[in-house]
């Protein structure tokens, strides 16, 4: 398998189940992010039933009291008493709307009802400046403040369905029974004791009376149906009392046409004040008990922000962690493709190269003679070859051993590197045989430049693992020819080159013979090398 796979599949290995990690972790904080809200809103939810609760239970309630008392005996003191309760209204009323989430978390329905309860409040400002101004003496602004009071119960009642917590959605069942029942029966008092005090000739209002017994049903179905909870048992149980039961047959008698005697009268009416006054506790209990579930809901909340934070940073730490780790594999497949490469390359360059000397082997030398013969332009360079042997070597490994033999290479090798020219190639052509091949040369340049080599030879003295000192000299054989591209063959000239060493050796050695100039060929003879042949030896 290639590096580059293993690269990616390594890359793969690592980042794959990131990657389905991340994604699980991005759903479980998306979820918890979408319960965090919901519990943010239901806190907001627990704060406005709580306040709105309080508002219809008790300082709309308060302000109607405050106001009939001033209204029945105008004097300092029930005019303080009057303008404390507005501004206990106004500052809750306040409070309430400060309380609301914002609009786009509330349904149309809710809107609508809060719309029409601002309405009904600046006909409670507009009702306060009439009877600053003494316009109800001898009448009752109540049914301004009723309405008040309905319209505040019914935006208490639309927000249920908004409400996502099953607790919060139960207490706000409980609130809302008891504020039906408690403002039932305030209707059926109120209609009720009015009818009795205006003796025999008084109207019944049934339309009234009736309305009062439906509220008071839906509030009872409320509490029943929709929970169980303690507040609701006493409700119940205290209703079931002898005295209650009583005075709700009073109630009915009433309804039916009947009138009781005085002593009935004085019964009932003080069953449905203690009644009343029963009911406003449980409400402003209920109330206190959403608002404590707010605030549990608040704690709720803020623990589920935190847990998201925690997720949050763990995913980044696992993030950075992971990009770490692959980056120090990538890291680590890189090194490991770059000593690949290295020991590849190390390799290559063994394959093409005399580990003894640091020269070409022939595999290598013909590689590049082919490359540089390749780049010569057509008809216009010559190309040389020179070729040269150590004199008497047999007899340097026979007397000083192998060693001082290989070592004696290395040193020659060495002394003619520096010597020919920077881009002459030059190979171990075999054993104590080297051979250079020189471009843009003429036989006589490259003879020049193998006397220099000769001289440096000999003039080198070369050390020996034994401590000896050994100094050796070399025969060269020159030839050379005008390159064409249609000729890439130089064996004809490695050819005459050995004519030329063996000339040498046999002219007693050490010393440098040029072989005959090859012309370039004639149109016969480039259509033979064309074709393959060789060097003509009969010339």
């Amino acid at each position: 398998m290639k590096f580059e796979t293993i690269k990616k599949v390594i890359l793969a290995a690592i980042m794959l189940p990131f990657v389905f990690m991340l994604i699980e972790g991005v759903v479980v904080i998306r979820a918890s992010v979408t319960q965090y809200r919901d519990l943010e809103k239901d806190r907001q939810f627990a704060d406005v039933l709580a306040r709105g609760g309080s508002i219809a239970a008790t300082e709309i309630l308060s302000e109607i009291g405050a106001t009939r008392r001033y209204l029945a005996r105008p004097n300092s003191g029930t005019a303080a008493d009057m303008q404390q309760s507005r501004v206990t209204l106004d500052r809750e009323r306040l409070a309430f709307y400060a309380s609301l989430p914002s609009r786009d978390a509330l349904d149309e329905g809710l809107v609508g009802e809060l719309s029409i309860l601002s309405l009904a409040y600046s006909r409670i400002i507009a009702a306060r400046s009439a009877v600053d101004q003494g316009r109800y003496t001898g009448s009752d602004p109540g049914s301004i403040y009723w309405y008040a009071a309905l319209k505040q119960l019914a935006v208490v009642d639309a927000l249920s369905p908004l409400i996502s917590d099953p607790v919060l959605l139960e207490k706000s069942n409980q609130l809302m029974g008891i504020l039906l029942t408690y403002y039932g029966e305030r209707l059926i008092t109120g209609v009720g004791t009015r009818y009795l005090d205006h003796g025999v000739s008084a109207r019944l209002p049934v339309e009234l009376f009736v309305q009062g017994k439906v509220m008071l049903g839906e509030g009872m179905d409320h509490m029943v149906f929709h929970s169980s909870a303690p507040i609701v048992r006493d409700i119940v149980a205290y209703l079931g009392r002898s005295g209650q039961v009583k005075a709700n047959a009073i109630t009915d008698a009433i309804l039916a046409g009947s009138r009781p005697t005085w002593a009935v009268h004085d019964v009932w009416a003080a069953a449905q004040s203690e009644r009343m006054t029963f009911l406003q506790q449980k409400m402003i209990e209920a109330a206190k008990d959403i608002h404590e579930t707010g605030e549990n809901l608040s704690m709720r909340s803020h623990i589920h922000l935190t847990r998201i934070l925690a997720l949050c940073a763990g995913l980044l730490i696992l993030a950075t962690l992971v990009m770490v780790l692959a980056a120090k594999g990538l890291r680590l497949i890189d090194r490991l493709t770059q000593d690949r490469e290295t020991l590849v390359g190390e390799l290559r360059s063994a394959a093409q190269t005399d580990l003894l000397t640091g020269l070409y082997n022939r595999r290598g030398f013909e590689v590049a003679a082919s490359a540089l013969l390749t780049q010569a332009e057509h008809g216009s360079r010559w190309i040389s070859v020179v070729l040269f042997d150590l004199d008497h070597f047999k007899k340097i490994n026979d007397v000083h051993g192998h060693d001082a033999g290989d070592a004696v290479l290395r040193q020659v090798a060495g002394v003619a590197r520096e010597n020919f020219r920077s881009f002459d190639l030059l190979v171990r052509h075999g054993g104590e045989e080297f051979l250079a091949l020189l471009p843009d040369s003429t036989p006589d340049d490259a003879a020049i430049v193998a006397e220099r080599v000769r001289l440096a030879i000999e003039a080198t003295e070369i050390p020996l693992p034994s401590g000896d000192v050994l100094k050796v000299t070399a025969s060269f054989g020159c030839a050379g020819r005008a390159n064409e591209a249609t000729n890439r063959n130089f064996e004809d000239l490695v050819k005459r080159a050995d004519l030329a060493l063996y000339a040498a050796k046999a002219s007693g050695r050490n010393c440098v013979v040029s072989g005959p100039t090859l012309p370039a060929p004639a149109q016969e003879e480039r259509r033979k090398a064309a074709s393959g042949g060789g060097f003509d030896f009969r010339k």
